[in-house]
This record gives C-alpha cells, structure tokens and sequence, in this order.
C-alpha cells in the first residue's frame, strides 16, 4: 500500500480513535472526581444529622438527670434511710435512662436504689471534670463499673446518678462513630466523657462545625444548656465506600459523555479534513460560484456597481457559508486561492461593462491575508491590465476585524489607493470603529452594516447610533453604502439624509448571477426603473431564492443565505 494510503488510513482512522479515547478517559477522571466531591459532601451531610442525633440524646438524658438530681437533694427523709432509699429508688426506677442513683456525702457513697445502704464505702478516686454549675462527673465510679463497659455519673449536692451504659449502644452507626467532650472548669481543658478516641483533638472537638483534617472528617455539635459537644467522624476511604456506587455510577457516566464528546469532536474533526479537502477540490476545479448584488445611488434611483459575493455547495449538495469555508480557507493558509477565482470572474463578467461604462465599479472582498500579501497589490494591477481595466472600476472591501494587524492593513491600504482603488471598510460599526482610527487607515468608503438598516422603524438602542456613523463619515468626507435595505421607510430614512447615499439590499435586487445582472442592467437602461420587477430574473435565480418578489423583505434565514455571502 503506498505511503500516502496508510497516513490517510491513519489519519482517517487513529486520529479520531485518539481523540475519542483520551475525551472518554478525561471524562472518566472528571467522573470520579465529581463522585468522589458529591460523596464526601454527603458523607458530611450524614456525619452532621448524626452529630444532631447524639446532640438531641445526650440533652434529653442530661435533663431527665438533673430533674433527678433536684428532687433527690429535695429529698425530706433523713441520710440514707429506709425511706430515702424508697424514696430514690421510686425516682430511679421509673427513669429511661438511668441505673442507679444513691446519696454521697464527704466522698462516701451512703446508699444508692440498687445497692441500698452502702455504710459509708469511701470513693477511690475523685472526680474525672467539674463542670461550671459544680456537677462532678465520674467515669466508672466503684461499685457500679462494668466490665467492658464506661459508665458515667454525676453528682450534683449530696446526691448521684448512674447512667446506664446500655443506653449508648442505640448510638452506634458504623461506619461512623462519635465522641462526647466536655470542659473541665478546673484546668479548661477538654475532657472525653464516652465514644471513641478520634485521631484530632482540641478546638475540632469543643467548637460547633465541620472539618477534614487529614484523612478523617469531623462534625460536632455543642449543647448551649449543659456545655458538652458531641463530635461524629468518619474515615475517607469508609466515607467513599458507603457511596462506591455512586462514584461508579458518575466516573461511567462522564466516560460515556466523554466518548460521546470524543465521538463527536471526531467527527467534526474528519468534517473539517474533509471540508478541506472538498473546498482545494472545488478550487481547483473553479465550481465556487461568484453572484452579484446591485449597488444603487438613493439620490438617482440608478444601478452604480455592484458586490461580487462568493458561494460554495460542497460534493454532497449542502451550501456551506463563507464564514466557515473563509475562515478554513485562512487558517490553512489557502484563503489567496478563493480572491483570486473571484478575481478572475469579476473580470470574465463584467470586463466590457467596465471598460464602456467608467463609472460603473465592482467591489470585491479581501481577507486579512490578502492584505498582509505583499504580492496582492501586484496581483491586481496585473489581472486589470491584461484585460485594460482601470483601477478605479474596482473597489476593495476589507472587514473592520481584518485590519486588526493595524500597521500591515494600512500601508496595503495606502498602496493600494496610490493604485487608483477605492477602498471600503465593510460591516462598519461592528468591529473596531473609532474616528481615528478611520482617519489613520485613510479608507475611501464605509459600508454600514445591516444590523443597523434594520433598527430603522424599530425601538432598538442602535438606531441611536446612525447619526453619529453618518456624521463621522462626513467628518472624514468618507463615502457611505447601507447595507440590508430590504423596506420603503429603511430606503426613505437614508434617503432623506442631506449626503450622497449608495445602498444595496433586497428592495434593490438579490443577489445573481452574471448573465441576470446584465439583463438587468439593460432593463433599468431601457425603462428607467429602480425596482426590479417580478419574474424578470432568469430561472437560475428562481432555483436559487424561490419566487419571492424581489422587492418583498425576505425571512430572517433567507436574508442571511442570500446577503450573508460575502468574502468574510
């Protein structure tokens, strides 16, 4: 198989393969990015309605013991006797979450409901915290620990209670756990009352929030009545397994629109090579066909020139317009291809014309590169000589946007004029139009676009615009063109102004080929008329634009086929 063969299989087969693969790979990591995000983000979401859980638990069990507590140190029986002890255990027995509870005194536990009178057993150890009110709490006071188990109590006066440890079981939510902090008042540091060690400490367990610290998250709630904070966490890797799916589930669906992207982005990819491929062919094979839309003098209702307008219908029969052929054409560097077939065709239709009729003038469009071409201006003296066509009988047509490489544009610019060319800057107003700036570049002409012919008889802001363009070009004694005149009262507005206007449009004439152009210009010879009228155009131009009157404003998506041709 010969080399160029196996680089256009390559090409038509690898590159889109790429593409398509490194889109779906992109999209996978962008996937699981997003799922690993949304799952950390629920994960927290869980760990704070936890932390609330634990929250809502620990207060309501704290109030039930100090209402205890109260009504214990309100006791009216003597120290720990037979009816004290009656007494509490009545309190205690009917409590949710207590298992015991007793009377202390001078660090002895006289009695409690459990174990009743106790003859005074002497408390081991003192106090795990005090808290601010002057609560005691202890962890796993003797005689009421259990093996395995932390049990906390609380005194509070001379009496006691005993939490059951069985009560926190209902807490457990794997793979979450938690962890109840309180503050000792005596040496302000936090103290761990239940629940598990986590790896942080400090300000995450003793402040309300949410945080990630190293490879675990954190989410604690504070009680504003008794003053413990209960912090739930959980590890990233348990966070990102409860929702393993979910990542699954995002990482396949941004692979899938990543290959669908892929997919597509290739597609557009071989579009383009084709296209380009298909527009050197019809190059080449000079199938781009060139039209012309009348110019008119407002003043003298006359046909004054005309727009030579570039069309391309691709192999498969679709109009392809010049904003995308043009500007393929410029980027791969081929766009001098395209002005110089139209070149040619200006001068094979409309050669006599010029030569009998001096002050009839053809106006072509030229692309940026054309100007930074220094053998443009070359180029054009020769063509007209050969065929003995003054300068003057054509108008050069640049766009705003292509003299942005300011210092090339205006010395073609000044070259070009010194030719005997009148130079026109085409869809003014949209780009970058300043007074100066006309004045630098030393243009002949302005051809204001049609976005504002069609504010005439409109509410919109850019009618407002339309004297200053005007008096900007007579400022600078610039010639103007409106473009797009397509009613009566647009043609009325500009015609009404105190200056020399040429406009072209559809109320003036569509866009045409050669030979109907011709016929036409003898028609408006011969009757004097400025309106073109029904069904004087030849068949091609019936095929081309249907059968619309031509001096009846056209839908939105026709004007744009049909006057929307221009070089740019």
């Amino acid at each position: 198989m010969p080399d160029s063969r196996v680089q256009n299989l390559r090409q038509r087969i690898l590159v889109p393969l790429t593409i398509a693969l490194i889109a779906a790979s992109l999209g996978t990591l962008a996937g699981f990015t997003l799922g690993r995000f949304i799952s950390l983000r629920r994960a927290g979401g869980r760990l704070n309605l936890y932390a609330a859980h634990i929250l809502n638990e620990a207060e309501t069990s704290a109030a039930e013991s100090r209402s205890i507590l109260a009504d214990m140190n309100a006791s009216p029986y003597p120290f720990c006797s037979d009816a004290e002890i009656t007494y509490i255990r009545q309190l205690i027995f009917k409590s949710i979450y207590l298992k015991d509870g007793g009377r202390m005194r001078d660090g002895m536990i006289g009695c409690s409901a459990g174990l009743g009178r106790l003859n005074n057993t002497k408390v081991t150890a003192g106090p795990d915290f005090t808290r601010e009110d002057g609560t005691r709490v202890y962890r796993n006071l003797a005689p009421f620990q259990i093996a395995g188990q932390t049990v906390i109590s609380v005194q509070l006066g001379d009496s006691f209670i005993v939490y059951s440890p069985y009560n926190v079981r209902g807490l457990d939510s794997p793979p979450m756990r938690y962890t109840v902090t309180d503050l000792n008042s005596l040496s302000q540091h936090a103290v761990r009352i239940i629940g598990g060690i986590p790896e942080a400490q400090g300000a995450i367990l003793t402040k309300p929030g949410q945080q990630r610290i190293g490879n675990m998250l954190y989410s604690t709630r504070c009680s504003t009545r008794y003053g413990s904070c209960m912090t739930a966490y959980i590890s990233v890797p348990d966070a990102l397994g409860t929702n393993r799916s979910e990542i699954i589930l995002c990482s396949a669906s941004g692979g899938l629109a990543g290959a669908i992207l892929g997919v597509f982005c290739a597609g557009i990819y071989r579009r383009n090579r084709s296209m380009v491929q298909q527009l050197r062919r019809a190059i080449s094979k000079e199938k781009l066909r060139v039209v012309y839309q009348p110019i008119v003098s407002l003043a003298t209702e006359q046909i004054v020139g005309a727009e030579a307008l570039v069309r391309w219908t691709n192999e498969a029969g679709i109009p392809i317009g010049p904003d995308v052929f043009v500007k393929i054409a410029e980027e791969r560097g081929f766009v001098g291809s395209i002005t110089r077939l139209v070149l040619r065709r200006i001068l094979e239709d409309f050669a006599p014309t010029m030569r009998s009729n001096p002050s009839f003038r053809v106006s072509i469009n030229v692309s940026a590169s054309d100007l930074a071409d220094p053998a443009f201006p070359s180029l054009l003296h020769m063509s007209l000589s050969e065929v003995g066509i003054r300068a003057q009988s054509l108008a050069i047509e640049i766009t705003e946007t292509s003299t942005a490489r300011y210092k090339v544009a205006r010395e073609t610019i000044l070259q070009l004029r010194k030719m005997g060319h009148s130079v026109h800057i085409d869809d003014f107003g949209t780009g970058y139009s300043s007074l100066s700036y006309l004045h630098d570049l030393s243009v002949d002409a302005i051809k204001i676009d049609k976005s504002f012919t069609q504010a005439v008889g409109t509410d919109s802001v850019i009618l407002a615009i339309l004297p200053q363009i005007l008096a900007m070009a007579d400022a600078l004694n610039l010639d103007v063109i409106v473009e797009g005149v397509e009613t009566a009262l647009q043609a009325r507005y500009f015609a009404d102004s105190p200056r020399a206007i040429l406009a072209q449009g559809w109320r003036f004439g569509r866009p045409m080929f050669a030979e109907a152009f011709h016929r036409l210009l003898a028609e408006r010879a011969s009757a004097s008329q400025l309106l073109l009228p029904a069904g004087d155009q030849s068949q091609d131009i019936a095929n081309e634009h249907g059968n619309r009157h031509p001096n009846e404003a056209a839908p939105p998506a026709e004007r744009e086929l049909a006057e929307g041709f221009s070089y740019q």
